[in-house]
């Protein structure tokens, strides 16, 4: 990272940055220094500058270039403690940059965003972030967060010890090597056998399965074994906002088994709420897509592979009747003030982005960024990425549309009050039909339907006739 005398100036000359910070430092490192240097290197790295006074008046900043005296000796000291163990819990790398401006010294120093955090002083509760263009403590909860962010690009890569092959749940693992065989034909996996596809695609790793691959295939009892607050949350809520909603919500999604399912539910259910045109395709998407669904997509798949699955808080998909927010465990590794730029992609969970990419649903480089702003060409939009520590958000401003679906309390698609129902009609339809078959035609997962058919059997609506395999359903 470079800055040029015309950089720093103009910068001096502006707004306020969040990653730009001055000290005066005429005469030695100021105290408040290392704190910006925890702030810049657990957020996205930032410039310290030595040798200019801010001044504030009316709550804005003006900028007086004082100068930096004995400037080695001022450098030598501020590098010797990034570059030890005296006050940080670990060496901070610089790069430094020296001006004259109207024959006054200026030190100019770029601290990096650190690769392990959190980086703190002398104790984890002097830990700071970078919030607006202050430096503030950071919370217990905002430091956890920066701990797990550690195995970044790794946890997902994991084995899982006391888990195995039996632990796939074989209904959304049959699924996904159909939809691969169907959207991704030429792909030489397709031709293996089910133990070496799960080996080849990294679901299993020496016998035991991948943190990626349990979470995406497997059964919701091993995974809840492995991660109790696993939950992925989508609601249909009836207003702009929560706080003027009329009712909490009129859908809101039922546990599934895993990422997979989760993923296919609720893009059925955004599918129901976007303009979208025909495609001759099964999944409503044909695979150079340009629609708004193609963003949505992006988006939902975004949220899934990079989600911090071990947070307190959960990945959840908010649908009111003028916007879209998709909220994610985990900040965006990227700072998102070089949007539109080059990205170097750095999945949170390599594996799962790579399970969504062999299907063909996910962007091959980068975190399909420039997919999802193009809602804003396609719909006049906006379209907004947050990100801080602890989280993420993406909002999609709804198009007007004087047809456009709208929640309402007694929306005839609430699934929690109908499922019962539809489960009936099934099979009154079909008395030999299979309970993986209700749960496809319904999109629900096969837990789900089990436990409405128990309620109806309690209630003396149905029973079953014969054997599990070759029996029949009975309505009473």
């Amino acid at each position: 990272m470079e800055m040029t005398k015309e950089e720093l100036l103009s910068r001096l000359n502006g707004v306020e940055w969040n990653d730009f910070e001055v000290k005066e430092a005429k005469s030695e490192v100021p105290k408040t220094a290392w704190e910006t240097v925890s702030a810049f290197s657990n957020s996205y790295g930032g410039w310290i500058v030595f040798g200019v006074k801010e001044r504030r008046t009316a709550g804005k900043s003006t900028y007086e270039i004082q100068g930096v005296e004995h400037t080695e000796k001022i450098e030598q000291d501020f590098v010797t403690v990034l570059r030890s163990n005296s006050k940080f819990n670990q060496r901070i790398s610089v790069q430094i940059a020296k001006f004259d401006i109207d024959g006054k010294s200026v030190l100019a120093f770029y601290i990096p965003m650190s690769e392990y955090k959190p980086v703190y002083i002398s104790v984890p509760s002097n830990t700071y972030i970078r919030i607006g263009s202050g430096d503030q403590r950071a919370t217990e909860y905002e430091v956890r967060a920066m701990q797990r962010d550690q195995a970044f690009g790794k946890k997902s890569n994991e084995a899982v010890f006391g888990t195995c092959y039996g632990d796939i749940n074989q209904g959304s693992f049959q699924d996904y090597r159909a939809y691969l065989r169907a959207f991704n034909p030429d792909l030489s996996y397709n031709t293996l056998s089910d133990t070496e596809f799960a080996v080849k695609t990294g679901i299993m790793l020496n016998g035991l399965l991948s943190v990626g691959g349990l979470m995406m295939f497997g059964n919701i009892d091993a995974i809840l074994r492995y991660n109790p607050d696993f939950l992925i949350d989508y609601m249909e809520i009836p207003g702009t906002s929560i706080q003027d909603a009329r009712t909490r919500y009129t859908f809101r999604i039922q546990e599934q088994e895993n990422i997979w399912e989760y993923y296919k539910v609720i893009l059925h259910r955004l599918r129901t709420r976007i303009d979208n045109p025909y495609s001759p395709r099964p999944d409503g998407i044909a695979p150079d897509d340009n629609t708004r669904l193609y963003c949505i997509r992006e988006a939902l798949v975004n949220m899934l592979a990079h989600a911090d699955y071990f947070s307190e808080i959960h990945s959840t998909v908010r649908v009111f009747d003028t916007s879209i927010h998709l909220q994610n465990p985990g900040s965006f590794p990227v700072n998102l003030n070089i949007l539109g730029q080059t990205i170097v992609s750095q999945p949170r969970n390599p594996n799962i982005l790579r399970f969504f990419r062999l299907a063909r649903l996910s962007e091959n480089g980068g975190y399909g960024i420039d997919k999802i702003l193009n809602w804003k060409n396609l719909t006049d939009c906006a379209v907004t990425i947050e990100s801080d520590i602890t989280k993420s958000d993406v909002r999609f401003e709804l198009p007007i549309n004087v047809n456009q679906h709208q929640s309402t309390s007694n929306d005839v698609n609430d699934v929690e009050k109908l499922l019962p129902e539809r489960v009936l009609t099934l099979i009154s339809a079909d008395s030999h039909i299979s309970i993986a078959e209700i749960a496809e035609t319904t999109n629900q997962s096969k837990s789900s339907i089990d436990r409405v058919i128990s309620v109806l059997k309690k209630s003396g609506k149905l029973i079953r006739v014969g054997s599990a395999r070759s029996g029949r359903w009975k309505l009473i």
